[in-house]
Order: structure tokens, then sequence, then C-alpha cells
């Protein structure tokens, strides 16, 4: 079972103090109180909370201070700052320090629930001087940074949100297409409705057109009941079509349809079933490409492609390579209760002169892994790369690499990409093939390992 998260609520009014605690409570966190802002410094320093609600109007500490010093020695800790006395400098001082809400008494406990709620699955990993907007966090992972590139992205994002024009994600795996499919559902005017995502590629293809457009009872055989599919559990909504570029073509007409027509035929249904859905896609594919194989349709490419948004890889945003880094760390010190430990000046060096090519999802699991393995005063190179084995795709800029690389290797291979090959199908070779195990090896997902193997087959460099 997932542990309650810890609110910290800070104010020197008993009543307040008391109906924050009884609502917090209410909705299922672990809620504690402070009556200053140095008691509430002091519980922050022996147990860190997930949240701290404070007071601006305080003595000896008030909330913009206990906010700086919480930034100072906490820089991932949301901070919700509430106040009966607004004015523009508070305002302005309490979002300039970082705060994730800024709410104003006398507020309704609705209010500061719905706030609440939206500061855990939006704002995270502030630092003084950075507003919430450029960091926003999901149920799984943050959507970090300020690289120039992202920014732009995310302020399309939030125009898209409010129309119901299609949008395909576009990134190399790993860059956090999901994650920003989530942004976009958290900006959107359909934020209260569902949220609904479904991986195309993980499906075989008897299944998938029962998952996305329902079935009746007995349209085959082991149907014992209706089911609605995602489109309609989507209604109201927001839909996610991961891996688009994975669905059978047979199958791309239905899906045109139902983009078109706003309506879903279920399999064995009698007659067609509106749905609202604002549809959002994803691929790491060249869907162009596709199309000019003759593995997608080309209506149906238009269609999807109403709004593109290309995601940087993370070698492409050089400056959020530290600022994530730091992120997980506090992230993972948190969840397995691990001090939390600055890395090496070597081993910031490597992160910084890596290639990440898992982009942001291969950083957070080397990350994880050593927080959890780290028993020295800092986090070392070894601690991330445990055996040093070398994922797929490093150069030459990590120290002795070139070298390993170059043994493990014959010596026709010339080119990145022919690298990368070699090292997918070295590993597979060493593994009897198991996926799970290679993927280990080579610091990838078992996803992007498979994407790579379908790429492979495809121009005939696989069996």
């Amino acid at each position: 079972m997932e542990r309650a998260r810890k609110i910290l609520i800070v104010d020197d009014d008993q009543n307040m103090r008391i109906a924050l605690f009884e609502t917090m409570s209410r909705g299922g966190y672990e809620a504690s109180v402070a009556e200053s802002g140095r008691m509430a410094l002091e519980m922050v320093r022996r147990a860190p909370p997930d949240m701290v609600i404070t007071d601006i109007g305080m003595p000896e500490m008030d909330g913009i201070s206990l906010l700086g010093k919480i930034r100072q020695g906490w820089p991932h800790l949301p901070v919700l700052v509430i106040t009966g006395h607004a004015s523009i400098e508070t305002a302005v001082a309490a979002m300039k320090g970082g705060a994730c809400d800024y709410l104003v008494k006398p507020f309704s406990l609705d209010i500061i629930e719905d706030s609440v709620k939206r500061s855990f699955n939006g704002c995270a990993a502030v630092v003084p001087g950075a507003n919430c907007e450029g960091r926003r966090r999901d149920k799984k992972r943050p959507l970090i940074g300020e690289d120039p590139k992202l920014a732009l992205l995310m302020d399309r994002a939030r125009t898209v949100a409010k129309s119901k024009a299609t949008v395909l994600i576009l990134g190399e795996s790993g860059t956090g297409k999901e994650v920003f499919a989530r942004y976009i559902h958290q900006h959107s005017d359909r934020v209260k409705g569902p949220f609904v995502a479904l991986n195309c590629a993980a499906l075989p293809d008897t299944l998938l057109e029962s998952e996305l457009f329902g079935h009746e009872k007995g349209a085959f055989t082991g149907a014992v009941t209706s089911k609605k599919g995602k489109f309609e559990l989507a209604s109201g909504g927001i839909l996610l079509l991961d891996e688009i570029g994975e669905i059978p073509l047979h199958m791309q007409a239905k899906l045109l349809r139902v983009l078109q027509e706003e309506e879903v035929d279920r399999l064995g249904g009698k007659s067609p079933i509106r749905v609202d859905v604002h549809v959002l896609a994803t691929t790491n594919r060249s869907l162009e490409t596709a199309v000019s194989e003759g593995n997608f349709r080309e209506d149906l490419y238009y269609r999807l492609n109403v709004v593109p948004l290309r995601l940087p890889s993370l070698k492409e945003r050089p400056g959020d390579i530290m600022l994530l880094a730091d992120h997980f760390i506090a992230k993972y010190s948190r969840q397995y209760n691990r001090v939390e430990k600055q890395m090496s000046p070597e081993a910031r060096r490597r992160f910084l002169a890596y290639k990440w090519p898992g982009n942001v999802r291969e950083m957070e699991n080397l990350v994880e892994r050593a927080v959890l393995l780290s028993n020295g005063e800092k986090l070392e190179v070894h601690d991330f790369w445990v055996d040093e084995a070398v994922p797929v795709a490093v150069v030459s800029s990590v120290v002795g690499t070139e070298r390993r690389m170059a043994a493990a290797l014959p010596p026709d291979v010339t080119t990145l990409k022919e690298m990368e090959r070699q090292m997918i199908l070295h590993a597979l070779q060493k593994t009897d093939n198991n996926r799970t195990r290679a993927a280990k090896i080579l610091g990838v997902s078992v996803r992007t390992l498979r994407n790579k193997l379908h790429e492979y087959r495809q121009h005939g460099l696989a069996d």
C-alpha cells in the first residue's frame, strides 16, 4: 500500500491550524502542525514532509522567510503559501521564492484541498527565482527544465490544451512524451475529466481493437460481458494513444473514422456511441517514413499531425542535465529514506559528458540505482555505472570507454549507429536473447530495446 503523503501545516492561528489539520487528515494525508516558522524549520530538519502549507504573517519568522530557508536546504520540497493580508509585494515574493501556490484567506476548504492536489501533481523541483510554470509533475515523473526549446514547447502545449486539436508528440524514447501529455491535460479545460492512456505497442492486434473501441457481450469467444473501450472511458477528458505508429493497418481506418465522426462502434455493437475526447498521440518513429513505406495511412497521419510537438532529446538540452539529476537524487533519497548526497565532481563531469541515449528515463534509472547502492559520502561514478558496463552509444568522452568498445566490436564497424546495433546484438547474444537482462546491461529500458530491434528487422539488419 502506498504511504500517506505528509503535510506540515504552519500557522500561528490555532483555529486555522485545527481546521487545516482536520481537512488534510480527512483527505488521506498525514498532517502535522507547527505554530511558528522556527518550530516548522526544526520539524523539517528532523523529518522532511512531502509538502509545507505556511501562513505568511507570523512572529519571529514569517512565511516568506521560512520559504527561503526551505528552498536553501530542501529545494525540491513543495511549499504552499496562505495569507490573510494579501498584497502584490507578498504575492510576488512568494512566487519568486518558489511557492507552488498562493491563497488568500478566507478560502473554502475545498479550494485548499484542490490546491494541494494540484501542487502534488504539478509543482516540484522549484528553485529561488523560478516560478512553477516550468516545473510540473505528474503522478509518475516530473517535467523539469529551463531549456528554451522545452519552454517554447510548454507554451505551445498550454495554448493547444484549451482546444480539441489532435496533438502528435514526437521524440526519442525516454524523453518524457507521456509526461508531456499529462502536462497538456493539467492545463486543459478538461483537467477534471479523465486522462486515459493506452500503449498501442503493448497489446496484440486481437486485444487492441477491443481495448480501443470496446465490445458487446458475445462479440467473440470469452466476451462474457460488455466492455467500454478507451474512447468511451476517456469521454469528457483526454485519450493518449502511446506508440501510435504500432497500430496495424487494418485498424487505422476505424481509428480515423472515430477521430472524424467522434463516435465509436463497439465490436458486436448495433449502433455507434458518441464520444467527446481530446486525442493526443505519441511516437518515436517517423510516421512520414511509415507512410511512404505503406505501413501507415496518409489520411490518418494528417489527421493526427494537426499540432506536432517534437520533444528535444536530453543531449539537446545540456543545461537541464544537472537540474534533472539533482531532482532525481532528492526524489529517491526521500523515497528510500536515505541521506541526500551530492554528486562528486567526477560524477558531475561524467553526467555532462555522457550522451544519454536513453534520455531522461535512463538518467532516472541510474540515479535510483546510485541512491540505493552508494556507501560513500558522495555519489561516485561507480555508483551510477555499477560494473562499468557500457550503455548504448557511449562515445569517447567517457574515460577508457572507447578502448573497451573498440575491443568488443568488429574492425569494420565505423558509424555510431552500426556500433549501437552491434552492442545490442552482442548483449542479446551474451544473455541468450533475454531482453530484460540485455536492456539492463545496456543501460536502456526494455521498451527502447524492443523498438530498436523492430527498427533493425524492418531494415533487414536483424532476424
